[in-house]
């Protein structure tokens, strides 16, 4: 028998399951939406801004491989034509008699405007090498395999590059700032920018050696192969800040009428007055601007013929419950004209409390600063004169919102917490957060509390509790339905809680702003 086997069947179904790994678009998306800022421009700014740097770096690498591809080919062919020029000059001084040479040297220095800086030692000249460059290895390379293939006869050459300013021209340490201007300002560039010098060194007898010092073609060809000159980054970098700040610029022209949109949705939806839509922009826009104020003439339409109807209905009926009051003094049985009385007073206060809960909900008037210290110690002091026994601490709190719609919500929790509880605590408070915090209301009644599985039940109409139909016989079970309908309005939320130590808590949540 199996392990399984002898374990008890609701164990094994009681087991937790390991959650279903998330899958790649998901957490790809829980990312996005943790690194990307909440509005949609910051988020189209961020997502254009990121395409025009990804595409620039990715033309900049593929233009700087192409660099690189054209500078090394016009390296070795620049490279395998000097060399050429070197062995020519090479052969020709090798035809000439050894005590010759000297004079011809000479007459080349002061001729000027020759091709190579040439000087006879007796040994290879110690170069200073400009280090390592790719560009000037290939150059080298080619130069040494052209000048092997010309001259066969002779040792391999020494070749090197070497700064000007530092270069020696004979063993023993002259070097080329000691030389007449004459020899060298048409071969070598010292001044002002100085450019590499290829020097070649070849043995042409026993104890002879030829030195030649030569500029390439593109003296300044270790810089044509780099692709961050000062020149081409100040150039880059203007074109990348153009397109950004027009990305940034049409980004911004295309959300702003998204903006205004939203802003008149949810103005619309607290009952404020809507602001003018703009009539242009993209077709998507126009045509979403153009749904939104149908769908806010239908719904105005919708919320005036309800009132209409509630009040068409409170009237039509209250006659016929006048009528039916007046013919029930006619009755004889008394215990029947009671009951009858008691059923047309209820049906009376079920009219009157639904089209109080219409007009108490469509409260139209604009927002102001409301101080919420003399909104709750009004409600305070007219209860205490009852006997109400009520705990409160000034906040020095205000809040934008419609002061009447406002002190109904807090005065129906209120009035609730004077009819099922012995004693009230108010508190108000302030909760830091973004977009400027939130402001809290709390109302807390010494009262029974509420049963948990009815919680959710106390904002339907009409739903009251067995111990409040008991301790508040007028009520209706309208107040919490409408009190809510007003928190939301303002853009805030109404929680309900019980008390630990007893009793409900009724938590008003308001934007601060």
């Amino acid at each position: 028998m199996s392990v399984n086997e002898g374990a008890p069947a609701a164990a094994q179904e009681e087991a937790p399951q390991a959650a279903p790994p998330r899958s790649l678009r998901a957490r790809l998306a829980a990312f996005l939406d943790w690194i990307l800022p909440n509005s949609l421009l910051g988020r189209l700014s961020v997502v254009m801004i990121f395409g025009v740097l990804v595409t620039q770096v990715a033309g900049g690498l593929i233009w700087a491989a192409q660099l690189r591809t054209k500078s090394e080919a016009e390296t070795r062919i620049a490279a395998q034509h000097l060399a050429h020029s070197a062995s020519v000059a090479i052969r020709y001084f090798m035809s000439l008699p050894s005590n010759y040479r000297p004079l011809m040297i000479q007459q080349l220095r002061e001729m000027g405007g020759t091709r190579f800086f040439i000087s006879a030692n007796s040994g290879p000249v110690p170069v200073a090498s400009i280090g390592d460059n790719p560009l000037a290895a290939v150059a080298l390379d080619v130069a040494t395999r052209t000048l092997a293939e010309d001259l066969p006869f002779l040792p391999a050459p020494q070749l090197a590059f070497a700064w000007p300013d530092s270069l020696q021209v004979s063993g023993d340490g002259l070097k080329i700032s000691d030389l007449p201007e004459s020899w060298v300002q048409h071969i070598l560039l010292v001044k002002p920018n100085s450019a590499p010098v290829l020097v070649i060194q070849v043995q042409v007898e026993s104890g002879k050696w030829l030195y030649l010092a030569a500029l390439m073609p593109n003296p300044y060809f270790l810089d044509s192969g780099n692709p961050l000159w000062l020149d081409r980054l100040v150039l880059q970098g203007s074109s990348l800040a153009a397109i950004l700040l027009l990305t940034i610029l049409v980004v911004r022209w295309t959300t702003r009428p998204l903006a205004a949109l939203a802003d008149a949705a949810e103005a619309f939806g607290k009952g404020e007055t809507v602001p003018e839509l703009p009539g242009t922009g993209s077709r998507e826009y126009v045509k979403t601007a153009y749904a939104f104020s149908g769908m806010r003439e239908r719904i105005k339409r919708y919320l005036e013929d309800r009132e209409r109807l509630f009040v068409s209905i409170s009237h039509d009926l209250r006659t016929p419950i006048t009528r039916l009051k007046l013919r029930t003094e006619l009755m004889d049985d008394d215990d029947m004209r009671t009951e009858f009385h008691d059923d047309l007073d209820e049906l009376d206060m079920m009219v009157k409390g639904a089209l109080q809960s219409v007009k108490d909900s469509d409260i139209h008037e604009n927002r102001t600063e409301v101080r919420l210290d003399t909104l709750v110690a009004r409600m305070i002091r007219d209860a205490s004169m009852a006997g109400h026994e009520i705990a409160f601490t000034p906040s020095g709190i205000n809040v934008m919102a419609k002061p009447l719609a406002l002190k109904r919500a807090i005065g129906n929790l209120f009035d609730n917490a004077l009819h099922y509880g012995q004693k009230v605590e108010i508190a108000i408070r302030h909760v830091q957060g973004a977009d400027g915090g939130l402001v809290e209301i709390e109302i807390r009644d010494h009262g029974p509390g509420v049963p948990e599985d009815a919680m959710s039940t106390l904002f339907q109409p009409y739903v009251r509790l067995e111990h409040g139909r008991a301790q508040n016989s007028g009520g209706m079970g309208l107040g919490l339905g409408i009190s809510r309908n007003i928190v939301q309005a303002h853009g805030g939320e109404l929680l309900l809680r019980n008390h630990p130590e007893g009793g409900l808590v009724a938590t008003i949540i308001l934007p601060a702003r």
